[in-house]
């Protein structure tokens, strides 16, 4: 048996004429782009103008040994950084800093959390709480503080006159300070749970509900649900809350300054550089180098929950 071969056609050479556009912006790119910068050049402009050059500023100022408002100024190079961390107020001002950022993500997080539970409840009267949980996050810190001190005060405040009632005696909130810590962190998780809440509440409602019946008809209760599948769905956004809630606690300032406005036992870093540059001491240049050490502390917070704790968090 024979095969008879067949022999395909040769390829037909085919002749590519180069785009003269290859290479260039073509119309609507280059109109894209003059787009983007329009909208993009004003807004880095002014992030260049009031974030990165002050920040540069402060830096080299840090460098200095300058009276606030005085005309002339001496480098000493790194001997602020040497002075704060030599000396005797250097631990207690970062124990106090570590301790409130601590205490305050934590509680604000974990009470946030079963707030929200409570609030992604299906009763009546539910819109109203969530406005009222909500609603101390928006207000002054200058005006929450103003009428928390009111009720702390150990002479005429509200709890001193309800604790008078059982005949006890108020705890000095705001001369001892241990207690003027306690109070402070008490005010800014009051302060601070409304905003924790809101976003739990905001992760809870877009949970798969289909996963959580599921499981319900498998038979697991209400908390094994809560802890094997709501907790890791809500990992992107306990992440969220924990970069956000972190770094707005290291720059608490408002309360700190109505409440104790001498930093009885509440100095933390954003606070003491405050003393330094505008309160009894006038020293600028040592105020900038805690600035700075604290930006550097912000920074490294930051690598390291993006770096590390980011891998633990579940996206679905």
């Amino acid at each position: 048996m024979t095969r008879q071969l067949t022999e395909s056609p040769p390829a037909i050479a085919r002749t590519v004429t180069p785009d003269p556009r290859r290479g260039r912006w073509s119309n609507r790119t280059r109109r894209d782009f003059m787009v983007f910068l329009a909208l993009a050049l004003p807004n880095l402009a002014l992030i260049a103008v009031f974030t990165y050059l002050p920040l540069i500023n402060n830096i080299y100022y840090s460098t200095l040994d300058w009276t606030l408002g005085s005309a002339s100024a001496t480098v000493v190079g790194f001997d602020n950084y040497i002075n704060f961390f030599t000396s005797a107020d250097a631990a207690k001002v970062l124990g106090t800093t570590a301790v409130f950022t601590v205490i305050t993500v934590g509680g604000s997080m974990v009470l946030g959390l079963l707030v929200a539970l409570a609030l992604n409840s299906k009763v009546r009267g539910t819109t109203f709480a969530r406005s009222a949980v909500f609603a101390p996050y928006v207000l002054s810190g200058v005006g929450v503080g103003l009428v928390w001190l009111f009720i702390f005060d150990p002479g005429y405040g509200v709890l001193a006159w309800l604790l008078r009632g059982f005949g006890q005696q108020s705890p000095q909130w705001i001369n001892d300070p241990q207690l003027s810590l306690v109070m402070v962190i008490i005010v800014y998780v009051w302060k601070n749970l409304g905003y924790c809440a809101v976003v739990y509440l905001a992760g809870l409602q877009s949970l798969p509900q289909d996963v959580m019946e599921a499981a319900s008809l498998d038979g697991a209760s209400g908390f094994r649900r809560f802890v094997s599948m709501s907790v890791p769905l809500l990992s992107p956004t306990t992440f969220f809350l924990l970069i956000t809630t972190m770094l707005s606690s290291l720059q608490a300032f408002d309360l700190i300054r109505i409440m104790t406005p001498l930093g009885n036992g509440t100095s933390t870093l954003i606070y003491e550089a405050y003393l330094q540059a505008f309160g009894a001491f006038n020293r600028a240049g040592y105020s900038a180098s805690i600035s700075v050490i604290l930006f550097v502390i912000l920074l490294i917070i930051t690598v390291l929950q993006v770096r590390f704790v980011e891998r633990k968090v579940h996206y679905s």
